[in-house]
C-alpha cells in the first residue's frame, strides 16, 4: 500500500467535500486515533494508523486489502465513490434527501430519484451537490447527485428526476466481486 500522491489526494478530497463539505478533516483527525487514506491497485483505502502499520509489515503479494475501499480511481484519472464509503459518509453529509417507502426499491434497483418518490430534502441543497440519501426511518440506503435544487423540486414536475443515483445498498448484492 503506497501514500495517495498530491494529486489523487486533492482529487479525492474534492469529491468528498461535494458530499461531506469541510468535515472531510474530521476523516483524518477522529478522537479515538489517527486515520488514512492509501492506495492500492488504483483503490483508495482507509484506515487507522495502527492497522496501516501492521498491513507494512506483510508483503504486498500476500496482502489482499487493508481497511474499508472507498472507491476507486479509473483510467482517466477521475475518482469513483464506491457503496462501502456510504458509513463514513452519512453522519456527515451536509445535504441529505428521503425517499418515500414506495421508491426505495426503486432507488435500490438503480433508478433515479424522481420527485413523486421524494419524501424530504435538506433545504440547502444546490444542483448537483452531493446527497446522502435516506429512507423515511433515517437508514442510510445510498449516494447521488441533486438534479434541481431545493427551490426547484417543489415546483417541477412529479415525474422529473430529482436525483441522479450514484450508489446504493443494493450494490453489495449486484456487484460484490468489483468491490473489493
Amino acid at each position: 500500500m503506497k501514500r495517495l500522491s498530491e494529486e489523487r489526494t486533492k482529487i479525492l478530497f474534492e469529491k468528498l467535500s461535494k458530499y461531506i463539505g469541510s468535515n472531510v478533516k474530521l476523516l483524518i483527525d477522529r478522537p479515538d486515533g489517527l486515520y488514512c487514506f492509501r492506495e492500492q491497485k488504483d483503490r483508495v483505502y482507509y484506515m487507522s494508523e495502527k492497522i496501516f502499520k501492521l498491513a507494512t509489515t506483510l508483503p504486498p503479494s500476500q496482502l489482499v486489502l487493508a481497511g474499508t475501499c472507498f472507491g476507486k480511481f479509473t483510467k482517466s484519472n477521475k475518482f469513483r465513490l464506491h457503496i462501502t464509503a456510504l458509513a463514513y459518509l452519512a453522519p456527515y453529509a451536509q445535504c441529505k434527501i428521503w425517499l418515500k417507502p414506495s421508491a426505495e426499491q426503486q432507488f435500490l434497483y438503480g433508478n433515479h430519484v424522481s420527485k413523486s418518490g421524494l419524501g424530504r430534502i435538506s433545504e440547502n441543497a444546490e444542483k448537483y451537490s452531493g446527497v446522502v440519501v435516506y429512507n423515511m426511518a433515517d437508514l442510510p440506503l445510498g449516494f447521488g447527485v441533486c438534479a434541481r435544487s431545493t427551490a426547484e423540486c417543489k415546483h417541477c414536475d412529479p415525474l422529473a428526476t430529482v436525483c441522479f443515483h450514484q450508489a446504493d445498498v443494493g450494490e453489495y448484492i449486484r456487484n460484490e466481486e468489483e468491490l473489493l
